[in-house]
């Protein structure tokens, strides 16, 4: 099994979002990433990330929530460009689970043509509700011709405990992350279960969290997870990738 960690895109957002006790507007910047692992034969995306349009016109992609996301330039750099530097092409993908369904997170889902998707059935409706678009969801980036199996409970992949599904609501009502467990390596990827690390070490509930009860709870499932050998990683956290992570490194 190798995993690679992704640059799906870098968005620009008020701190106190994420930092509930800070008075002040300060912006600061969060990379977006998704993760490619081969196994078995088999090439899987956990999230894929900010659409490549948004670096141009974000207001049209995302109307209203581009101002309080906004998307970075990256040069043209994105999902697409990333997964073409480690020899794959958007036919290549087999399989992709969408942590949750926010555009920076399934933007690129229309891209996997060939691919089989997997979301918790409470994402779904959630994405439909018909306040959907004030929760963050858009209907463009995510309600495609696909074939799509919903979750409802932890899905161990290829039965063999290697890839598995672990639900984490709290961002979302369908918020899931993924345990990886590698040869030498184990991963629990939060999403935005767990947008910064310290959000996890002082308990803080970002702003955009939609039910602060249950992502406190799953802060404690997460706590359990780590304190058990695997590495949390973050959804959104750039200092974790400048201190203990790497992108473009294969793990294995």
């Amino acid at each position: 099994m190798n995993l690679h960690f992704l640059n799906s895109g870098r968005v620009q957002m008020k701190k106190k979002i994420f930092v509930p006790n800070l008075t002040t507007d300060e912006k600061f910047e969060l990379p977006v990433i998704s993760t490619y692992i081969n196994y078995k034969k088999t090439n899987i995306l956990f999230d894929t990330g900010c659409h490549p349009s948004v670096e141009i016109n974000a207001f049209e992609r995302w109307g209203g929530l581009s101002k309080i996301m906004k998307p970075i330039n990256m040069n043209g750099k994105n999902l697409i460009t990333e997964l073409a530097t480690i020899g794959i092409s958007p036919d290549d993908i087999d399989l992709v689970i969408n942590s949750h369904l926010h555009p920076d997170h399934c933007g690129c889902n229309e891209f996997f043509k060939n691919a089989e998707f997997y979301c918790h059935e409470k994402e779904i409706q959630s994405a439909n509700h018909e306040n959907a678009n004030l929760m963050g969801y858009i209907k463009k980036e995510w309600d495609l011709p696909m074939k799509l199996k919903t979750l409802n409970h932890n899905f161990d992949v290829f039965d063999d405990s290697r890839i598995v599904t672990i639900n984490l609501p709290g961002h979302t009502p369908g918020s899931i992350g993924l345990l990886v467990n590698l040869e030498k390596t184990r991963f629990v990827i939060a999403s935005d279960a767990l947008s910064l690390e310290r959000n996890l070490d002082k308990e803080e509930v970002p702003k955009n969290a939609w039910n602060p009860q249950l992502i406190l709870k799953s802060y404690e499932e997460l706590k359990k997870i780590k304190k058990s050998g695997y590495i949390i990683v973050c959804g959104h956290d750039d200092n974790q990738w400048k201190n203990n992570l790497d992108m473009g490194v294969i793990y294995n």
